[in-house]
């Protein structure tokens, strides 16, 4: 028996009757905060290079994917197998430049056209999901990312789809910046924007949060609002 079905054997063993009460208990929902947890302290051994516990992490993490397989499975919904086999799917079918015929490999040979083949293979597949509301600037993004990872995420469909921004981004700015800002001088920036909230009683991450909701809605009006008037 291979590890990991071996993992899967004792993860069911303790969600059967007769197993622990406490992983009995769990469902989708109250493990969803050991999820965070358990990638927080995963990125915490990255950052720090400590490989030795990231092995350990990376099991945690795994523990967290078996767990919710489990649920599922037990609900006859799908289970482990069916995971593994839509990822893997997805990877080959993501990645023709490496699975696909000699034409396709010989034409995507740089990484700059993969990634144009990545996001024109996405675009490809969000076409057969139901289609999100009309008028829709930004596509949805996991409710619970932090708010920087969230400000990161809004600002590359920005970036991306050429969103105007008008007043409400200084591009100057950023464009000024963009050739000469380190991740040291950031780390320092953004510290330091947190140690000014911190005295000023304020909270960043609910700030940055609630800045970078208001300025996807203040977007999403000015399109919405061109729209009209060129239906008009």
């Amino acid at each position: 028996m291979s590890n990991l079905n071996a993992l899967r054997q004792t993860v069911a063993t303790l969600r059967a009757p007769g197993g622990c009460p406490w992983d009995r208990e769990q469902t989708h929902q109250t493990l969803s905060q050991a999820l965070i947890d358990e990638c927080s302290e995963l990125l915490e051994t990255i950052d720090n290079g400590d490989y030795e516990h990231m092995r350990e992490e990376l099991g945690d993490v795994l523990l967290q994917v078996v767990m919710h397989a489990q649920i599922a499975e037990e609900a006859d919904q799908f289970d482990l197998e069916a995971v593994a086999a839509d990822i893997n799917a997805k990877l080959v079918r993501r990645h023709p430049h490496v699975f696909g015929d000699a034409a396709t490999k010989a034409r995507l040979d740089t990484s700059d056209k993969v990634l144009v083949e990545w996001e024109a293979i996405k675009a490809a597949e969000k076409k057969a999901r139901p289609n999100p509301p009309e008028g829709q600037l930004f596509k949805d993004l996991p409710p619970r990312l932090p708010a920087l990872l969230f400000a990161y995420e809004v600002y590359k469909q920005i970036d991306r789809k050429g969103i105007p921004t008008g007043e409400l981004l200084d591009d100057a700015a950023l464009s000024e910046s963009q050739g000469t800002l380190t991740e040291a001088e950031l780390g320092e920036f953004l510290f330091q924007w947190v140690a000014a909230a911190r005295k000023a009683k304020l909270d960043p991450e609910a700030a940055l949060r609630r800045y970078t909701q208001r300025l996807m809605k203040e977007l999403s009006g000015q399109i919405g609002g061109r729209e009209s008037e060129v239906k008009a």
